[in-house]
């Protein structure tokens, strides 16, 4: 048997760690002197030991490390950590390229323009989401299921699909969305999937470049410009997504398309 000390340098984890990991029921020395308080471990117990470093290394929690030495299935756990890894690094990317717009003194020049929008029939589907970003999640869903709906409908061309924002104010969970996309006739709808003509509209026009978080500043601008130059805005703001994760792999070369509607 290895003393606590002996069992501490073949492990590679302190003595403080390890009675910290036998409070915890992770780790319990194969025997303890009731008379000294000494602690002795099994040279069997150094692949647990490991096993318990690594996960650790990987940010499991205790909880979760105690669910795996009890026999669950290792990759449940570490499938759902993926998740939140990649969920950290998506808001980590963010935070970067906020940091060097600020540092490179980048200014975002806009230009705006004014478009006319003709009338188009659109499928749409509102749907209330946890957050904005899961929107790029629900796009895919609800194409499938129009496409299974409506094999024979098409989508017009230039392809014109657009988010509005349908809560009074804004909101930073809990969010309701109307995703449209414009197609050559009327079709079967369901629960999820409607139809609707949109009339045709004048709008301004801005492009925006870079992370959403950053798109106020572009609703900052547009707001102005219509203000200054005597236009009233008469609906809901449409967000056309460009590019976005799915074809760019930088978030700097996203780029998202602002119509305001006006009179």
């Amino acid at each position: 048997m290895l003393k606590i000390g002996e069992f501490s340098k073949l492990a590679h984890l302190t003595v403080k760690a390890l009675r910290f990991y036998e409070k915890e029921e992770l780790l319990i020395p194969a025997f303890v002197d009731e008379s000294t308080g000494f602690r002795y471990y099994e040279t069997d117990q150094l692949e647990i030991a490991a096993k318990i470093k690594s996960y650790r290394q990987l940010e499991l929690s205790i909880d979760e490390i105690k669910v795996i030495l009890k026999g669950a299935e290792p990759k449940i756990i570490l499938e759902e950590k993926v998740k939140n890894l990649k969920a950290q690094k998506e808001a980590l990317d963010i935070r970067l390229s906020i940091i060097n717009h600020i540092l490179e003194e980048g200014v975002m020049k806009y230009q705006v323009t004014v478009k006319e929008i003709p009338s188009v029939i659109v499928y749409y589907s509102e749907v209330r989401l946890p957050k904005y970003s899961d929107m790029m999640q629900h796009i895919p869903i609800i194409r499938e299921e129009w496409m299974k709906l409506n094999p024979g409908i098409k989508c017009i061309e230039p392809l014109y699909e657009f988010c509005e924002y349908l809560d009074e104010e804004h909101r930073d969970e809990d969010v309701t969305i109307r995703y449209n996309r414009a197609v050559d006739r009327f079709g079967v709808e369901s629960e999820n999937i409607r139809f609707r003509e949109i009339p045709s509209a004048k709008v301004l026009s801005i492009l925006h470049k870079g992370v959403y978080d950053q798109i106020g500043e572009a609703y900052a601008y547009i707001m102005k410009y219509a203000e200054v130059n005597g236009y009233k805005v008469i609906g809901l703001s449409r967000e056309c997504y460009i590019d976005g994760i799915w074809n760019k792999g930088s978030i700097d070369e996203w780029l998202t398309e602002i119509q305001l509607p006006i009179e």
